[in-house]
């Protein structure tokens, strides 16, 4: 009997999480790299803040994977909450304090949150049937939409609401988390039963790392994902850096925002009639798109448009690999695949958000030769991305003729 009647239950709760709790990530990738330019005695450390958010959803991922293998998913995202909160409230005293380390701290805890967001689209196929997956999948990220208009929106209401700069805006990161964290009251994603002591454990880490299939969607996931958070940290600075305002920023990142999660009302479908590796290929081409129209020129509409493509190249890029990797392993083996997974694409994710500042500050002497190398940097992973997926396609042309 098909579960897609509970299935589209949770997904519904998912994509409001999605929504409400997930607009804290704009919020703060809009306001980290300012607030750490505003703090750190060295502006080449301006985006050391989101890189340590990023490095904290590296370290938390597979021990919140694991979490959620033996209590479920439930308790995984009631961590994430707390986290988001913590971080949010350590955050508020670094700015108040104007304190850098303190600031960085809770950064750090933030990742907690940002790890248990990234679980929302694995849950999401959970009780989900196969042909309903990849949809199940698309609908969850697609709440991300309304992410993107709350969170730069409430930007805009509170960075300067208070006497200290961006205070506001961490203080309401709380009450997001605090509040949203009521949504997984009533997810109902059954746990993994425990396997009996003679019953399969599934593969082990070198086994699916050896799987073809795997290994291209990790690949393609991590580079769709570091590609994207390599520009957009770097985004706000350069907005800034080339004479535009604050708010012009915080548009375009809800501009980016906006393409990332869009078109996700219809990847799933997109997927289910034209395959997943010619999505994540479209991904990858939006992405080097992406790259060409930044490095065409800094006026406002290369901003927009090259972030847009940005949006959307992620969007194709990571679902499909997400999609991809969802359908290659068994139950027993998610609390294993799925956790290596995140780590593998936020560790790389934190390598590009370190040097995403380093580039746009340190590269050149100016704020257009910095937002330059941080596109020209796309270019050899994109090569990796697009040679491993070509790589797949030959090998599975090559066993059809065998």
């Amino acid at each position: 009997m098909s579960t897609d009647h509970m299935a589209r239950r949770n997904v519904a709760l998912l994509t409001a999480a999605q929504a409400f709790l997930g607009a804290q990530m704009p919020m703060i990738f809009v306001l980290g790299g300012l607030a750490g330019q505003s703090l750190a005695s060295n502006p080449c450390f301006a985006t050391l803040p989101i890189s340590l958010i990023v490095l904290g959803s590296m370290l938390s991922a597979q021990p919140l994977s694991m979490l959620m293998q033996r209590f479920g998913r439930r308790a995984g995202f009631l961590v994430g909450a707390a986290g988001g909160a913590i971080g949010a409230s350590v955050g508020a005293w670094g700015l108040i304090e104007a304190s850098f380390p303190i600031f960085l701290a809770g950064s750090l805890l933030t990742g907690i949150y940002m790890s248990a967001q990234g679980f929302y689209r694995f849950a999401a196929a959970d009780t989900a049937s196969e042909d309903f997956r990849p949809k199940a999948i698309s609908y969850v990220m697609a709440g991300g939409l309304l992410s993107a208009l709350i969170g730069p929106q409430l930007v805009k209401v509170t960075a300067e609401a208070m006497v200290v700069p961006f205070l506001g805006t961490y203080l309401a990161v709380v009450v997001i988390n605090v509040v949203g964290a009521g949504l997984f009251l009533f997810l109902n994603i059954p746990r993994p039963p425990r396997p009996d002591a003679g019953a399969p454990k599934g593969r082990s880490l070198p086994e699916l790392l050896r799987t073809p299939r795997i290994a291209v969607a990790i690949i393609c996931a991590m580079v769709s994902y570091a590609l994207m958070n390599l520009v957009m940290t770097s985004t706000p600075l350069a907005v800034v850096g080339c004479g535009f305002d604050q708010n012009a920023a915080a548009d375009i990142v809800s501009g980016h925002v906006l393409a990332m999660y869009a078109p996700s009302f219809f990847t799933g479908h997109l997927i289910a009639r034209f395959g997943v590796e010619r999505i994540v290929a479209l991904g990858l081409v939006l992405l080097a798109g992406a790259g060409g129209v930044a490095l065409a020129g800094v006026d406002l509409a290369n901003f927009f448009v090259a972030l847009v493509l940005l949006g959307l190249g992620w969007n194709f890029g990571f679902i499909g690999a997400t999609a991809m990797l969802a359908g290659s392993h068994r139950p027993e083996e998610r609390g294993r695949i799925q956790g290596l997974n995140d780590m593998a694409v936020f560790g790389l994710v934190t390598m590009a958000s370190l040097s995403s500042g380093g580039l746009m500050n340190c590269a050149g002497g100016t704020a257009q030769q910095g937002w330059m190398a941080v596109n020209l940097a796309m270019v050899p992973f994109l090569a990796l991305a697009g040679g491993a997926l070509v790589w797949l396609w030959l090998r599975r042309g090559s066993t059809r003729v065998a």
